[in-house]
């Protein structure tokens, strides 16, 4: 069952466009101001910038200027900025004096929500950034991981399972942020309680470039009890209804028939994913 995708959190749609016309009145509303008067976002959340998209996106705006307004807030003499860090960094290697910028009025919290929120939707952050965003708007600002997932426009269970990231042990969040793992890879991992067993999975990632279904796989053989004698051969539309209950559930599913009835048996590795089954079946209700 796919996620709706909700809109930017209370406050934040007078902050941030979010349609043509309200990008229009932005850019309406800008105003010049020295680059040199901008200082960056204290909270933003991305902390590298990849150095090849920065160069294509210095190069447009040498060109073309900076056609999208910075979003800043005012700051003693200057200004600090909101959202468009990227574009910022760029105008300066571009040579710019000025940039146009609107002035708006945000909480320290809305500075982290805004900045979280463009990351996001322009995937500059790596899983790693996200989730101590995401931890820091919970632990700071008291949210909860429902708030935070209707601020940034993703599900709860989406936001939990990135935050579990931050479990891991620094030799796994090393490559994960630098992209020599991906998420599912380390979403894997998690499942192996001690970290030895983490770190000889990695290296049979990096050694056979496994991908994240044969991670799963190998993390599953380590972790689930040695399987039962073969069953009988399931006919081809047990096999298919199984696939399809796998399939709408995301998640192992194991379907047993036999003359009187049988068994359906929905397995899950973590509170995340029993919430995320629970979901798809009863729907919103509370558990």
């Amino acid at each position: 069952m796919p996620t709706q995708k909700r809109g930017l959190g209370k406050g934040l749609g007078a902050l941030i466009p979010t349609g043509p016309d309200q990008s229009v009145d932005m850019r309406a509303s800008a105003r010049l101001v020295a680059v040199d008067r901008i200082t960056p976002n204290p909270r933003q959340p991305r902390h590298t910038i990849d150095p090849a998209g920065l160069a294509d996106l210095t190069a447009s705006i040498r060109e073309h200027g900076l056609i999208q307004p910075l979003i800043v807030t005012a700051a003693g003499d200057g200004y600090q900025l909101i959202a468009g860090e990227r574009r910022w960094a760029a105008a300066q290697a571009a040579g710019l004096r000025e940039v146009p910028v609107v002035v708006k009025d945000a909480t320290p919290q809305q500075m982290l929500e805004l900045a979280l929120v463009e990351n996001i939707q322009r995937a500059d952050l790596n899983p790693l950034e996200e989730a101590l965003a995401y931890r820091q708007l919970m632990d700071e600002f008291g949210l909860t991981q429902e708030e935070v997932a209707e601020r940034v426009g993703k599900s709860r269970v989406a936001v939990a399972n990135t935050v579990r990231l931050l479990g891991l042990p620094p030799e796994i969040q090393a490559p994960l942020a630098a992209g020599e793992i991906s998420e599912g890879h380390a979403r894997a991992l998690l499942r192996l309680e001690d970290q030895p067993r983490q770190m000889a999975v990695l290296r049979r990632i990096r050694e056979r470039s496994l991908s994240v279904r044969q991670t799963e796989d190998l993390v599953r053989q380590l972790v689930e009890p040695p399987a039962t004698p073969a069953a009988p051969a399931q006919s081809p539309e047990t096999a298919a209804l199984e696939t399809r209950f796998r399939q709408a559930l995301g998640t192992k599913v194991t379907l047993q028939r036999s003359k009187k009835g049988g068994r359906l048996v929905i397995h899950f590795y973590s509170d995340e994913e029993l919430q995320g089954i629970y979901e798809n079946i009863v729907g919103d209700v509370p558990l």
